[in-house]
């Protein structure tokens, strides 16, 4: 399988991990840590050492408390320099932009982007999913409700007798959506939204069931770095702490069907998914 984006194709032959750079100062984990161009750089650098296959840059917060819309001008003054000089760096990794909105992913993708991560799945933009389809960008839709300021807490986290359905159900408009706008099939990714709008045994159900997003015939992204389910049951109160949470939940993903992670801690992601897929093939064979 091929995830196509607009610099090219990343094959899905094996688990795909996708770094996280926030050049934010409020992220709810590292918010802050790159203040300069140069902490950018560096970041970037160790993070494709030790094995990210996308670099995703992300300059508006949605972190669970007091996430407060960023105005695009001072997005684009975040992200745009950080896009530039990845793309410079590390030309064969494809670089993906998180926001949603149009005008700074329509940006980013001029200056080399290749991908537009939505976390809001083309919901509070009328003018991304047309961005998107004429750069022919890669598309990550993920599920999520509410704006930004409400997608990650748990206001709408209000859900039926099967939850994984109607977030399913969901996620299927937001791709039937993209296609009409001219999105093409091959270029759309769709992210359960692991911890937006989600309570704990809400986050763990998308998991437990992920071979069902897997039915609807899309690579499946999965974002559960250091959140905050994952404390809940690890009793880590610190993100910084959750990197072993992290990992765990990011194998039985893959086992269940995930083939892209996006995560802040790259060197374990990769080592625990490479031994876990190699153990996977040698069932297969």
């Amino acid at each position: 399988m091929l995830w196509h984006h607009a610099t090219g194709a990343l094959a899905l032959d094996r688990p795909r991990i996708v770094g996280i750079v926030n050049v934010t100062p409020d992220s709810f984990s590292d918010g802050g840590r790159l203040q300069t161009l140069d902490d950018v750089r560096r970041h970037v650098e160790r993070l494709v050492a030790e094995g990210a296959d996308v670099i995703d840059i992300g300059g508006e917060s949605t972190r669970p408390q007091g996430a407060t819309p960023v105005d695009p001008g001072e997005e684009l003054r975040r992200v745009i320099p950080a896009v530039e000089s990845t793309r410079r760096d590390f030309p064969e990794i494809p670089v993906s932009v998180d926001t949603v909105k149009a005008r700074v992913a329509g940006d980013a993708l001029a200056a080399g982007a290749s991908i537009v991560n939505d976390v809001s799945g083309f919901r509070l933009d009328a003018e991304m999913a047309g961005v998107c389809a004429r750069s022919r960008a890669g598309v990550v839709l993920m599920h999520s409700r509410g704006d930004v300021a409400a997608m990650a807490t748990f206001v709408h986290a209000v859900y039926g007798q099967d939850p994984v359905g109607e977030v399913i159900g969901e996620l299927r408009t937001r791709v039937q959506y993209a296609l009409d706008a001219g999105v093409e099939a091959g270029r759309i990714v769709i992210d359960p939204g692991i911890g937006f709008s989600k309570r704990g045994e809400q986050s763990l159900a998308m998991l437990a069931q992920l071979n069902r997003f897997t039915m609807l015939g899309y690579p499946v992204l999965i974002g559960v770095s250091r959140k905050r389910f994952i404390g809940e049951i690890t009793k880590a109160s610190s993100p910084s702490d959750r990197t072993a949470g992290t990992v765990g939940a990011n194998v039985v993903a893959l086992e269940r069907g995930a083939r892209l992670f996006r995560v802040h801690d790259v060197k374990p992601s990769r080592d625990a998914l490479d031994v876990a897929w190699a153990i996977m093939q040698s069932r297969a064979v």
